[in-house]
């Protein structure tokens, strides 16, 4: 089986190409939903959170405080350091089980918008990275996060720059005016053939 990454900034689109794949009946995990759950449900994680950045990252019902830990996060960069060394190896350890589950299809997807920052796209046989141009990148995050546009324009530029992602990447989809589908159909034959 192979393991094909899925990466590409913010607002570029990548959650809308994992949805191609899907109806294409490839699994796709989505590494920022699993980090999420295994951050409210993984005890370890859960207690190595406590011990780094207080009891207060939790509600007292006991799901994860995301305001607080975002707060913290964003305004200490080694805070960030400090969780990714913390929620990346569950989330590799959790990705290699769900990959036993599928273990019988030609191909598998984890989509991450950090696979080259993380160093975590040498795990993959093949990467895709989904491009957009900056400015429609910027309007779908404002449109999706109701957020700020500086803000945004922050994430953007801690990001790797799309032209770094696309040289690294073995395939590339197009999400500015083009159609997606057609994109993901040939990706799909062409990786279906080296699998």
């Amino acid at each position: 089986m192979l393991k094909i990454g899925l990466t590409g900034g913010i607002g570029s689109g990548k959650s809308i190409v994992a949805k191609a794949f899907e109806m294409l009946g490839i699994p796709v995990y989505v590494s920022d939903v699993e980090a999420k759950r295994l951050m409210n449900t993984n005890e370890i994680v859960q207690k190595q959170l406590i011990v780094r950045f207080g009891e207060d990252v939790y509600e007292s019902n006991g799901t994860l405080n995301r305001k607080r830990l975002a707060d913290i996060i964003f305004n200490d960069s080694k805070a960030l350091k400090d969780i990714n060394s913390i929620v990346h190896p569950a989330v590799r350890k959790d990705f290699k089980l769900w990959c036993d589950k599928h273990a019988s299809l030609s191909y598998v997807i984890q989509e991450s918008a950090i696979l080259f920052d993380t160093g975590l796209y040498r795990n993959f046989d093949k990467i895709i990275t989904v491009s957009a141009e900056e400015e429609i990148r910027i309007q779908r995050v404002l449109k999706r996060d109701s957020s700020v546009l500086e803000l945004v324009q922050k994430r953007i530029a801690n990001q790797l720059p799309d032209e770094e992602r696309i040289q690294k990447s073995d395939f590339v989809i197009y999400n500015n005016d083009e159609l997606i589908l057609p994109q993901v159909v040939l990706i799909d034959r062409e990786i279906r053939s080296i699998g």
